[in-house]
């Protein structure tokens, strides 16, 4: 079996090009580099069967010129599926700009939390261990560690506000979970977003 180090270089760069497309935040970059990584594998399955051989007809050609159709199945199967997922990330990029006005993925509100609350431990306990490392501790001084503590719980509380407003959901499961349309939301300003539909 040969085959073209053309051709494998060639899907080694789209894979590579497509691998870090999907790493990127926007949504379709994230479906470019989908695309462009799938031709690329599709590339390199179809490449790796070598060069092309008699076409398998029943009668009259010998087995070990026929070429294997089995990749070429397999290509044709990821083409449909690239062609689905396509489709999949295509409509999420465009109800994402439908509903935030861009289509770049946002940081998960959970992960956001637990990155918070270990910094402000990680700044309480620096700032306990300043505290306590001094002997002679003035007013001043326990005021000012007081002021910080209260500035450290004050930035928690206002993470766990913005979560609380984040799951505010109307009681519609059109508007709450398939989403509405942005006219919808300019319509809905001034009505009671909190109340259960």
């Amino acid at each position: 079996m040969t085959m073209s180090l053309s051709l494998l270089a060639t899907a080694v760069v789209l894979c590579a090009v497509g691998g870090i497309l999907m790493l990127t935040r926007p949504l379709t970059r994230i479906l470019l580099g989908a695309v462009i990584a799938s031709n690329g594998i599709n590339l390199l399955v179809l490449s790796s069967t070598g060069s092309a051989g008699a076409a398998p007809l029943l009668y009259g050609v010998p087995l070990r010129r026929v070429t294997d159709p089995l990749p070429q199945a397999v290509a044709l199967t990821a083409i449909v599926i690239t062609l689905a997922t396509t489709a999949f990330l295509l409509a999420m990029a465009y109800r994402s700009y439908q509903l935030t006005g861009t289509d770049e993925v946002h940081d998960d509100l959970e992960d956001r939390r637990i990155f918070l609350r270990a910094e402000v431990l990680g700044e309480r306990a620096e700032l306990r261990q300043e505290y306590r490392a001094e002997p002679g501790r003035s007013r001043k001084d326990r005021t000012r560690y007081r002021q910080e503590r209260h500035r450290l719980r004050a930035r928690l509380r206002a993470d766990r506000a913005l979560q609380a407003r984040g799951r505010d959901a109307g009681g519609d499961l059109w508007h709450d979970v398939l989403g509405a349309d942005p006219e919808d939301y300019v319509n809905d300003k001034d009505a009671d977003r909190g109340a259960a539909g």
